[in-house]
């Protein structure tokens, strides 16, 4: 089993030697703290979805069980959430847009929306300071990422 903190993965394996492995990047999902958890949930896995696509040294290899049944890549280190104020969220959003760090963005507006395309055209339509920001993802440097979320928490 692995063990999982902030940042550090401890691995059991036969394939290691127990090392720590530590990532030298971040993957962190900032959510409004005001959020119902259905949507804490929808809203996190649609951040991350375009993760693996925009950077995909964060894929790691595909999975397979003892009876050799194949199953997909995952992330290769751990996503991280946290949460805050919506004031905390825009300054989030603010500080990973100014480093050009990847980054995807969930607005208010869609939860009304049932589709890419509607999703798509409800965040052009406002512009960057003005978007109701919901959640956020974002990766890159360890260091860059902390800065970002400077005054979010861990999620409970």
């Amino acid at each position: 089993m692995d063990e999982i903190t902030a940042g550090t993965t401890t691995l059991h394996t036969e394939e290691t030697d127990l090392a720590p492995v530590r990532f030298d990047t971040k993957i962190a999902v900032l959510l409004r703290d005001d959020l119902e958890p259905w949507q804490r949930l929808n809203v996190t896995a649609f951040l991350v979805s375009g993760l693996g696509t925009a950077a995909p040294e964060v894929i790691g290899a595909p999975y397979e069980d003892a009876d050799d049944t194949a199953y997909l890549p995952m992330f290769r280190q751990p996503v991280l959430v946290f949460e805050g104020a919506g004031e905390t969220l825009a300054k989030a959003h603010a500080r990973a847009v100014s480093r050009s760090l990847p980054t995807s963005v969930f607005t208010a507006e869609l939860f009304g929306t049932g589709n890419d395309r509607d999703n798509r055209a409800a965040v052009r339509a406002v512009a960057t300071d003005r978007l109701d920001l919901v959640g956020m993802a974002v990766y890159g440097p360890r260091n860059a990422v902390d800065k970002v979320l400077k005054g979010a928490r861990m999620h409970p």
